[in-house]
C-alpha cells in the first residue's frame, strides 16, 4: 500500500497517515459562508483537497473515503446583506431574503466549482439544520464548567481548556496582551468566545434555554463534523486564515464536549493567495471571483491547473503568465490525446508526488514527461482532474462569426481544411503555391497550427485561435 505523507498544522511535522478507520477515512473541509460569490482563494482549499480525496480514494478504496464540507448559511455577514437589499427596495421578509441569498449562494458555489472539476463532497451539511445539535453541544459545555450564559449569550471558558492555543502556536496570555479583542460587559475574560448569542425580531433566531438566538460561527463546524464524522475523526482541512481563531475555538469545543475523542488527528492548512505579487484586495483593484475569470473566458480547468502548479503550503501567486502557460500546456495535451483511451492506471510518479504531502507541482512536472505514451498521459492528467471530457469545451466552444452567423470553430476548421487542400492540389499542378503560402500565413496569424504531409492537411487549433479571423478565410 502506497504511504501517504502529510503535514500536520498540530505537530508541525511531516507524518505518515494512518487513518482511525482505513475502512472509513473521514475528512473535514471547512466550507463557505454563504453570502456573495466566491473568490479565487475560497476555490484553492476546494481543488487541493479535491485531489486529496482523490488520493484517499486511490489507496483505501472508493467506497471507503468519507468528505464533508459545510455550508455556512447563518451569519452576520449574511444578515447583513439581506438588510442591505431589503433597505434597498427588495420585496418579503429579512428572513425570506435571507434563505433566497443563501439558496442563490449556494448555487453559485456549486458551479463555480464544477467548473474547477471538483468532485462534491459526500455530505454538504448547511449550519441551519443543525441548530438543535449545536444548542446540544452548547448545553454539555454549560454542565461541564466550559461554558457560560450571561445576558441571552452563552461564551466558552478558553481558560478551561489547557490545551487552548497549542494549535496556532499562541498562549492565552499573550494572545489577551497583543490583540484587539472584543470586551463586553458579560464576558468573564476576554478571550472568551461567543458559542450563542441572542437575535432581535429582525434577524433569524430559534428557540434556546438562553433566548432567542443564533450561533456563533465556530460551534457550528465542531457541531456538524461530530454528527457526521464522530468525535474522532482523521483530517481536517481548510486556509490558514482559518487556524486562529476559528479551528482554535472549534478544538477547545470539541475537546471538552468530546474528552474522550480526538477531533481531528491531522489539521492540513494551506497557505494565501496573491495576485501578481501582492495580496489579494478589493482596495488593490486585484480582487476577483472564480465567476469573473470565467466569465472572462479563463477556462475551468486552466484555473485549476494554476492553483495546482503550487505546493499548498506555500502561497501561491496567480499571473497572467502562469493562466497562459496552463492554458497551452493544456491545450498540448488534449491534442495529443485526442481519440486515445487512457491507460488503466496514471503513471506511479503521478502518486509518489502526491503521497509526499501532497506535491500537485510535483505531479504535474511529471505529465510533462508523458508527451509519447498519450494514454499514460490521459491517466495521468486525469487523476489530477485534467483533460476530462466535461472539462474541454473550452476548446471548441468559440464561434467564427461569418455572414452575422456564429459557426463553431471545428465546423470552420474543417471547410479551411478542405480550402487548403484544394488550393494545395491547384497549386501543385500550376507550380505556384502563392496562394497555399498566403493562406497558411493567415491561418498562423489567427492562432491555428497547420500541418502538411503527403497524407494530407491537418489544421489544429491553438489556445488564442482568433474565432473571427478564421471567419474571415473562408
Amino acid at each position: 500500500m502506497v504511504e501517504i505523507r502529510l503535514t500536520n498544522t498540530k505537530t508541525r511535522g511531516k507524518e505518515a497517515f494512518a487513518p482511525i478507520d482505513p475502512q472509513n477515512v473521514r475528512l473535514y473541509l471547512c466550507g463557505p459562508t454563504v453570502y456573495d460569490r466566491a473568490h479565487l482563494g475560497n476555490a484553492r482549499p476546494v481543488v487541493v483537497i479535491d485531489v486529496l480525496v482523490a488520493l484517499l480514494r486511490h489507496v483505501y478504496g472508493a467506497d471507503h473515503v468519507t468528505y464533508v464540507r459545510n455550508f455556512t448559511d447563518v451569519d452576520d455577514k449574511i444578515n447583513a446583506t439581506a438588510l442591505a437589499r431589503q433597505q434597498a427596495g427588495a420585496p418579503g421578509s429579512l428572513e425570506d431574503l435571507i434563505h433566497e441569498r443563501t439558496h442563490e449562494t449556494i448555487g453559485w458555489y456549486h458551479a463555480d466549482m464544477d467548473a474547477l472539476g471538483a468532485a462534491r463532497p459526500d455530505h454538504e451539511p448547511r449550519a441551519t439544520d443543525y441548530i438543535a445539535q449545536m444548542i446540544a453541544m452548547i448545553e454539555t459545555l454549560i454542565a461541564q464548567g466550559h461554558a457560560y450564559a450571561r445576558e441571552g449569550h452563552v461564551l466558552f471558558r478558553v481558560r478551561s481548556y489547557r490545551d487552548y492555543g497549542k494549535l496556532s502556536g499562541r498562549s492565552v496570555d499573550d494572545m489577551i496582551a497583543g490583540a484587539r479583542v472584543e470586551v463586553a460587559p458579560f464576558k468573564e475574560d476576554p478571550m472568551d468566545f461567543v458559542l450563542w448569542k441572542p437575535s432581535d425580531a429582525g434577524l433569524p433566531g430559534w428557540d434556546s434555554p438562553w433566548g432567542r438566538g443564533r450561533p456563533g460561527w465556530h460551534i457550528e463546524c465542531s457541531a456538524m463534523s461530530y454528527e457526521l464524522l464522530g468525535e474522532s475523526f482523521d483530517i481536517h482541512a481548510g486556509g490558514i486564515d482559518l487556524q486562529f481563531p476559528h479551528h482554535e475555538n472549534e478544538i477547545a469545543q470539541s475537546a471538552c464536549a468530546h474528552p474522550h475523542g480526538d477531533f481531528a488527528r491531522v489539521w492540513l492548512h494551506n497557505e494565501m493567495l496573491q495576485v501578481e505579487g501582492k495580496k489579494m484586495a478589493k482596495s488593490l483593484g486585484n480582487f476577483f471571483t472564480v465567476r469573473d475569470l470565467l466569465e472572462k473566458r479563463v477556462p475551468g480547468e486552466v484555473i485549476r491547473f494554476v492553483l495546482l502548479s503550487t505546493h499548498y503550503r506555500k502561497p501561491m501567486d496567480w499571473t497572467d503568465e502562469k493562466a497562459r502557460a496552463a492554458e497551452d500546456a493544456l491545450w498540448e495535451w488534449r491534442v495529443l490525446t485526442k481519440g486515445v483511451e487512457p491507460a488503466a492506471a496514471p503513471d506511479p510518479r503521478v502518486i509518489e508526488a502526491l503521497a509526499d504531502d501532497l506535491n500537485t507541482a510535483g505531479a504535474i512536472a511529471v505529465l510533462y514527461t508523458l508527451k509519447d505514451d498519450p494514454a499514460r498521459l490521459l491517466a495521468s492528467a486525469r487523476f489530477l482532474g485534467f483533460l476530462r471530457p466535461d472539462m474541454g469545451a473550452w476548446m471548441t466552444g468559440d464561434l467564427a462569426v461569418i455572414d452575422n452567423m456564429s459557426v463553431p470553430v471545428d465546423e470552420v476548421l474543417a471547410a479551411l481544411t478542405q480550402k487548403l487542400t484544394d488550393l494545395r492540389t491547384q497549386a501543385m499542378a500550376a507550380k505556384d503555391f502563392s496562394a497555399v503560402d498566403a493562406l497558411k500565413a493567415a491561418l498562423t496569424e489567427a492562432g491555428v497550427e497547420v500541418r502538411m504531409s503527403k497524407t494530407g492537411v491537418e489544421l489544429i487549433a491553438g489556445p488564442r485561435v482568433d474565432a473571427k479571423k478564421l471567419g474571415t478565410l473562408l
